[in-house]
């Protein structure tokens, strides 16, 4: 479980203190599929660094099985904490088992050796994303969606009790978009990892997220599942603007105001 005390969330450059996030008390939960909204700009990104100890948090502390992870090694960490970013992998000429297995890095040592019980563990990984048919095939034939699967199977080859996910539905289809989804909320409740990730994919995110974390612009982070968010007024205030509405009964946005002639 992942638990933030305090937490406060931001830059320091020049000597100035930009807060984009403060006062963030709340737990984690392994099991769920836990999904990160809000608009651009609020400052989603920034909060996965700092739980991913990419970059320092301005105040508080982050737990992970109640250890707080600015006391961690770099090693340590790579062992807690699995992540996946939007970025695509620049590879070339490395088949998606080779790139999988660089998830067992922080147990393989210097040269990388992988013994019998680091290749079942990868094999294991494909099969959980079922991608057992792209085993063999160089990384960069992948397209959009199959990569993705990939760098999410290398994540599990890591075997972290967490896993971070910037945007995973990026660059996909619709239907990709939903298949991607449905796996993290499968993998969460097969594995009991805790799976935490930003999306803009609001309709998805309502629909298949067991808990959203809501970002907005001078507020309190509001937590909890999608129906308390929807009865609390907190998903409303946050869509019922710019030409969209939402209907907290069904749990669903529309677009108003088209004005087509």
């Amino acid at each position: 479980m992942i638990t933030l005390k305090d937490l406060s969330i931001g830059y320091i450059a020049k000597n100035n203190r930009k807060v984009v996030a403060e006062n963030i008390t709340a737990d984690i939960l392994p099991g769920e599929l836990t999904c990160l909204i809000g608009p651009n700009g609020v400052g989603k990104s920034t909060l996965l660094r700092t739980l991913s100890a990419f970059q320092p948090a301005l105040g508080g502390e982050i737990f992970i099985n109640d250890q707080p992870i600015s006391g961690l090694t770099d090693r340590e960490l790579s062992k807690l904490i699995g992540v996946v970013l939007t970025s695509k992998p620049d590879v070339q000429n490395m088949t998606v088992f080779e790139l999988i297995a660089l998830g067992r890095s922080p147990y393989t040592g210097f040269w990388g050796t992988l013994h019998e019980e680091d290749k079942a563990i990868v094999e294991e990984s494909i099969r959980m994303v079922g991608i057992g048919s792209l085993r063999d095939r160089m990384v960069q034939t992948l397209s959009d969606g199959e990569r993705q699967k990939m760098m999410i199977a290398k994540a599990l080859a890591q075997q972290t009790p967490v896993i971070y996910l910037d945007e995973p539905t990026a660059f996909l289809d619709y239907p990709s978009k939903v298949e991607m989804l449905r796996l993290l909320h499968q993998l969460s409740r097969d594995t009991q990892k805790t799976i935490f990730l930003s999306t803009h994919d609001m309709e998805l995110a309502l629909q298949i997220a067991d808990r959203l974390w809501l970002m907005q612009p001078g507020k309190p982070v509001a937590i909890g599942t999608p129906r308390q968010l929807a009865d609390d007024g907190s998903l409303g205030g946050f869509l019922n603007n710019k030409g969209m509405h939402f209907d907290s009964a069904t749990m669903s946005i529309r677009v108003t105001d088209l004005n087509i002639d």
